[in-house]
């Protein structure tokens, strides 16, 4: 964990590449925040078959599909200009499609992904529905997905004119769900969902 971690010290990617490997940690506006322990099993279930939906409609195509644990490093107000070492937003989102050839380096990600999902659990919903809301929103981030596992629900915001996520959609967890920035895709919840187990431990 970083040294003497200190809830109102401004944490940068410099610091973030000194802390252990083997530990996993965002930082959201300079703060630093340990990540959630590892997810269960419905987690995984929907991440993969999402994965694998935008894998294979994007085969051949320019945009990409990440999936965690990869960094995405997202400048703040001095936008892209900014040197790496001093970006105060690293975060791993669950899912992300990035169409920018541009924005994607040997070991991060440096720039908004034009898509996010972030896969809900108890530990992450006040980071995924509020910290990482505005901090996508104000990195411009096109689309943000919120997943649901036990609810089967899919909460959508797209990014208007305004630079601000509108009005949500909600899909139930049987719809098709048309992707805004991937002309033709079409995500079925339905197998998404499918194979959601009950968590045993």
């Amino acid at each position: 964990m970083p040294q003497a971690l200190n809830t109102n010290a401004h944490y940068t990617y410099g610091d973030y590449l000194t802390w252990p490997e083997n530990e996993r940690w965002e930082i959201i506006n300079g703060q630093a925040l340990a990540m959630s322990p590892s997810p269960g099993p419905n987690h995984q279930v929907v991440v993969v078959e999402l994965v694998r939906q935008f894998a294979n409609y994007l085969s051949g195509k320019p945009c990409r599909v990440f999936a965690a644990p990869l960094d995405v490093l997202l400048p703040g107000t001095g936008g892209n200009d900014v040197p790496e070492h001093l970006i105060n937003n690293v975060v791993q989102p669950d899912i992300f499609v990035v169409c920018d050839p541009d924005k994607i380096g040997r070991q991060c990600i440096k720039g908004a992904p034009d898509l996010v999902v972030e896969v809900l659990s108890a530990n992450s919903v006040r980071r995924d529905r509020y910290e990482k809301f505005h901090l996508y929103e104000q990195a411009g981030v096109k689309e943000y997905w919120l997943v649901e596992p036990e609810a089967r629900l899919l909460t959508v915001f797209k990014l208007g004119e305004d630079g601000l996520y509108g009005r949500p959609e909600i899909y139930a967890g049987t719809e098709q769900v048309p992707v805004g920035i991937l002309t033709g895709l079409t995500i079925n919840l339905q197998v998404v969902f499918a194979g959601l187990e009950n968590d045993n431990c």
